[in-house]
């Protein structure tokens, strides 16, 4: 009888087991690459996210009253302790029917001198003013007498839940964002700018994700945070897995008054904000935040002509480059090494999509207008359907330990198996580590190499082989 190396947990799909804000993961939805500690845009080292988010009222819309279901994000690249401490950024838009402040100086400059704050449409104008006032009020530019900067402020249209022509978003809110500012886990779901918003059909909001990648002999981190609220429930889609139209009967959205408005199918908005440690120039970091499209792609996204896809990219590496009176040295990635960095864009924005919509919970708003969340089991129900579920597994670390060694492919050619905290990894000769992702219990998907390795159990119950699974079977004997 085979010994078990792998004990399963199927994760519960019910709010009591996760509190209010699951995530993909959690649900069983498969993604490639190997994320962060947080699988956050904080996870970039010295980025700080914080929150506002202001639920009041039920009801008929009355204007300046509500009911309101609006906030405020706010994006530190090196946390608001440092103050002033510009970083390379860049932006682009796919299509441009929404705002963000301070672009033209990101361009001009190659620089981000403030913090990103994400908030509602109308709200723009207020969040701007109030981040100038906190730098007043803060000495943000430490004893300048005399200075000019152009806040960043992202905006999504909420007007479907929320009073937005009640413009309810204060100088308090974005202190309050600012204030919440920090490292770590951050909320996800129905917080902060993505309070009020849908996405491609159901609820939608904020969701982050990262993703830890290996260049040469450096490890750099790319980390994703999103304002979903854009696209069309038929386009949906998930792992590759047609969602949407599997649950075109399914509760979406009910808007029962909404605004008069010439919002076709699939239109709506979407901010991205793409953070890294790697040492990327402007013109690097453009092409990092073109490369965000397709990610949106990945999971429906058509850029409609009535909405807002805008993004920025910033590098938190070469933190002495902004300098008014002197020259800077500063370290450049090579552009024939950037294309891991494409990649764990286009996943980062992916996941982040999603982990923004599995953590939305339903809400009704203005006039009894009711967005519902992604529905967990329905969706779980799909992805076994066009076998694409993959349950959450916890290995057992005493039993990992047989697997752990290097096997030989070929001459001098090795795949190495290695344990790093809680996860298992694997390393071909000249090529990254991957993470490996249970399949069964003697079986594992290395999705970046685009492999199965199935581990071969001899007579004492111990590894003495390995098949690898690619067009074809290969062995490789255990050599340590």
């Amino acid at each position: 009888m085979k010994r078990t190396f792998i004990v399963f947990i199927v994760m519960l799909i019910c709010f009591q087991s996760y509190g209010q804000n699951p995530r993909a993961r959690d649900l069983g939805i498969p993604f490639v690459g190997i994320t962060g500690k947080f699988n956050a845009i904080t996870d970039v080292k010295g980025v700080e996210v914080g929150y506002s988010t202001i639920i009041e009222g039920n009801g008929k819309n009355i204007i300046g009253e509500g009911p309101i279901r609006t906030g405020v994000t706010a994006i530190f690249p090196r946390g608001k302790a440092k103050k002033f401490s510009p970083v390379y950024a860049n932006w682009y838009s796919l299509n441009g029917n929404g705002e963000m402040t301070g672009t033209t100086w990101v361009t001009e400059s190659g620089f981000l001198e403030t913090p990103i704050m994400i908030t509602n449409t109308n709200s723009v104008g207020a969040v701007r003013q109030a981040v100038l006032k906190y730098y007043v009020d803060t000495d943000w530019y430490n004893g300048e007498e005399w200075w000019y900067t152009y806040p960043v402020v992202a905006e999504t249209y909420d007007g479907f839940l929320n009073d937005i022509y009640g413009f309810h978003v204060k100088e308090k809110h974005v202190l309050e964002a600012i204030e919440n500012s920090s490292s770590g886990k951050i909320a996800e779901g129905n917080v902060g700018g993505g309070t009020g918003m849908m996405c491609l059909g159901f609820k939608g909001g904020t969701g982050t994700s990262s993703r830890v990648i290996h260049i040469n002999d450096s490890t750099y981190t790319v980390g994703v945070l999103v304002q979903s609220n854009f696209g069309a429930k038929k386009n949906l889609t998930i792992a590759g897995v047609p969602v949407g139209m599997e649950l075109l009967n399914v509760k979406g959205e009910i808007l029962k008054g909404a605004p008069l408005s010439n919002r076709k199918e699939g239109d709506g908005s979407i901010i991205v904000i793409v953070a890294t440690d790697a040492p990327l120039l402007p013109h690097q970091l453009k092409r990092i935040a073109q490369r965000i499209p397709l990610g949106i792609g990945n999971v429906g996204g058509r850029g409609t002509n009535g909405s807002g896809d805008i993004f920025m990219a910033f590098s938190t590496a070469n933190e002495n480059a902004f300098n008014r009176k002197e020259n800077s040295s500063i370290v450049s990635l090579a552009n024939d090494m950037i294309n891991p960095l494409f990649e764990a864009t286009v996943q980062g924005v992916e996941e982040a999509i999603i982990n923004a919509m599995v953590a939305a919970e339903t809400m009704e708003g203005i006039n009894g207008n009711t967005s519902y969340r992604l529905p967990h089991d329905a969706t779980i129900e799909v992805l076994k359907k066009y076998n694409r579920f993959q349950p959450k597994v916890i290995i057992d670390t005493t039993l990992l330990e047989k697997y752990l060694g290097k096997y030989e492919l070929g001459h001098e050619f090795y795949l190495t198996i290695f344990k790093e905290g809680e996860n298992i990894f694997a390393q071909i000769t000249n090529r990254i580590k991957v993470e490996l992702t249970a399949v069964n219990e003697n079986t594992f998907d290395v999705f970046d190499y685009g492999i199965r390795i199935v581990f071969n159990m001899d007579e004492n119950k111990n590894i003495s082989e390995l098949t690898i699974l690619s067009n074809g079977e290969r062995k490789a004997k255990k050599i340590e």
